[in-house]
């Protein structure tokens, strides 16, 4: 049995990973990783609030740089159940973290006021 060198085990439409995709890759992240420091240490924002919204978008593109370049995560391959699954995953976390975070406030906020040393003494 022989087998034909020109053989492709890869699925049609699949992502085949190229030096100058990875090369992309880390370019993207180094400079989406120094425009946030150079922002935090030059104290080019305003306020810190702000600057931890924008170092906060930053990640957000940093995560899909990571996913399309070096884990090859896009529409076409798997025939896009993994792109599927990622949005999934993502969305249920954001769920969850949103309701512990709303939970927890509304906790905080409800909870019965602190003991003052003064007025446990008067208590019976």
């Amino acid at each position: 049995m022989s087998h034909d060198h020109h053989d492709n085990h890869h699925e049609e439409g699949g992502y085949h990973a190229t030096y100058k995709g990875y090369l992309i890759g880390f370019i993207l992240s180094v400079v989406l990783t120094a425009i946030p420091f150079w922002l935090v240490m030059g104290k080019v924002l305003p306020s810190p609030r702000v600057t931890a919204f924008v170092i906060l978008g930053f990640a957000a593109v940093q995560m899909i740089v990571h996913m399309v370049y070096f884990l090859h995560l896009n529409a076409k391959v798997e025939g896009g159940w993994s792109l599927l699954a990622m949005v999934f995953t993502t969305a249920l976390v954001v769920i969850m973290l949103s309701g512990s975070i709303w939970v927890l406030y509304h906790l905080n906020t409800n909870m019965m006021p602190s003991m003052d040393p003064q007025t446990m003494r008067n208590m019976p």
